[in-house]
């Protein structure tokens, strides 16, 4: 009970914070420091965690193969998926967040 009364006053206080970005600008925007720091740091987080995930993929595929060699083909398979699905989120995030600046 403590954590989730933990999660939800962090998530409210996020929220609290994130409120001013809503807020009404000037009729001419001006470019903010922030943009490209937050671009950078987002791309960061997209490509570790992909890279995460790919690498705990090409682990268990390993593993897989290694307890059933017959069912290669069909590991294969589902590892390219598998992949293609990993390297896509990335990319997304690469065009969204270069849309954004």
């Amino acid at each position: 009970m403590r954590k989730l009364m933990f999660i939800l006053l962090v998530s409210v206080l996020l929220l609290l914070v994130a409120s001013p970005v809503y807020a009404q600008g000037s009729a001419a925007p001006e470019r903010s420091w922030a943009v490209p720091i937050g671009v950078g740091l987002g791309m960061g987080l997209a490509a570790g965690l992909a890279g995460l995930g790919q690498g705990r993929v090409a682990g268990s595929v390993a593993e897989a193969i290694a307890r059933n060699p017959g069912a290669r083909p069909g590991i294969q398979i589902a590892l390219f998926i598998g992949l293609a699905f990993i390297e896509s989120l990335v990319l997304f995030t690469f065009v969204l967040l270069f849309i954004r600046s």
